[in-house]
């Protein structure tokens, strides 16, 4: 195959990085991982992982142990706290599995893996500068060359390596900002995905680590905006207050919460240009996504798999034409799906709303399964059943 011992370097160790770096290795590349933190760890929060995730993660001989199997969606009036559309996961099959994940645990079972499969892990090494020049390499701060036969950027919305392909862009501020943080289970939450619904926010509860954690994510419209990135914190003040009109089991959840992260959501354009001659872009380096759809982790998966094939059956240059070619519309629906559900979870108008959740619930009664079906599209899709390379 053409990928028998290549020298691969992955810049970036989190989820679609260190999965790229697994798919490659274990296709036969050498690969190295370069990560600029001192350790490999995620800060406390979850994960929905879909089918069409799992199944990549099943392909690399991964068991999400300890992960709960989600058993519905489950889409809520925020103010009376009452559901609104249930929509049954066991409806898709049971050969879809659905789940609810620590990121903290994909992301040590993914190292775990990748280091017994012989990849090299580099911590602390920070890139300044990616080069595509004949000689593919990325040069870290401390003066280090890592030449490879390719480098795979997996550094994210920040990615340098974007700006090496398509040039500086400037992302746009969605009008939105979204807070998360991980509480105790107080509320028996059961393992459904709870999508709280309100005007000009909602907010996303599941459960995590066997119930005894609840993920939440919460989302608001506002004028002000707050810096990209997870590393931000806030008052939870400040998130109780945004939601103090919902009702159900939001408030004593959120009474819990005591150091809440805070981010801006921005819309970047899906990258024109994946590759050149020797570097590629992955995951959200690529084509961040807004979390409307939980599917970043997920098309990151897809990514690491479809790479690893294409550029395996085809050889470096083909390869990586035939990566972009297979996953950039797929990555470009995924991501307007996304966005559309923003406008449909934060409806203003009273009336309107009303309207909204009484079809909604007409619907969930008279074709519940056409409502789950919805998105076959979505959870049905198999980069792994047929070798994308071959097509």
């Amino acid at each position: 195959m053409e990928l028998q011992g290549k020298r691969i370097t992955v810049i970036g160790g989190g989820i679609g990085g260190l999965a790229a770096a697994l798919a490659l290795r274990q296709r036969g590349a050498e690969v190295r991982v370069l990560e600029q933190a001192a350790e490999i760890s995620e800060v406390g929060a979850g994960l929905q992982i879909s089918p069409n995730g799992q199944r990549v993660l099943d392909a690399l001989g991964l068991n999400l142990d300890g992960a709960m199997r989600a058993r519905a969606v489950s889409l809520r009036d925020g103010r009376r706290g009452t559901e609104v559309l249930r929509l049954d996961l066991a409806r898709l099959g049971p050969e879809q599995a659905y789940h609810f994940v620590h990121r903290a645990d994909l992301i040590a079972l993914l190292l775990t893996a990748a280091r017994d499969a012989g990849v090299q892990i580099s911590l602390s090494q920070t890139v300044a500068e990616v080069r595509d020049d004949g000689a593919p390499s990325a040069v870290t701060t401390d003066g280090t060359v890592w030449t490879a036969d390719l480098i795979v950027a997996a550094d994210g919305l920040k990615s340098l390596t974007r700006g090496v392909l398509n040039g500086a862009a400037r992302p746009r501020f969605t009008g939105q900002v979204a807070w998360r943080a991980v509480v105790a289970n107080t509320c028996a939450h059961p393992p459904e995905a709870r999508v709280h619904m309100g005007p000009g926010r909602h907010l996303v509860t599941y459960p995590l680590r066997g119930g005894h954690l609840v993920n939440l994510v919460a989302v608001e419209e506002r004028d002000n905006w707050a810096a990209e990135g997870w590393s931000h914190r806030d008052d939870p003040a400040n998130l109780r207050r945004a939601f103090a009109g919902f009702g159900g089991d939001v408030p004593g959840l959120l009474a819990q919460v005591a150091d809440p992260g805070l981010w801006g959501l921005f819309r970047h354009p899906v990258a024109a240009r994946w590759h050149g001659a020797g570097v590629v872009l992955l995951g959200d380096a690529a084509h961040p996504t807004l979390p409307f759809l939980a599917q970043g982790a997920n098309l990151a998966l897809e990514d690491a798999w479809v790479l690893a094939a294409c550029l395996d059956q085809r050889g470096v240059v083909p390869g990586l034409t035939g990566y972009q070619s297979l996953r950039r519309p797929r990555v470009a629906r995924v991501i307007a799906a996304a966005q559309g559900n923003a406008w449909k979870y934060h409806l203003r108008n009273p009336l309107l709303r009303g309207a909204a959740h009484l079809a909604l619930r007409a619907a969930g009664r008279l074709a519940p399964g056409r409502m789950v079906h919805q998105f076959d599209w979505l959870y049905g899709f198999d980069v792994t059943r047929d070798d994308p390379a071959r097509k």
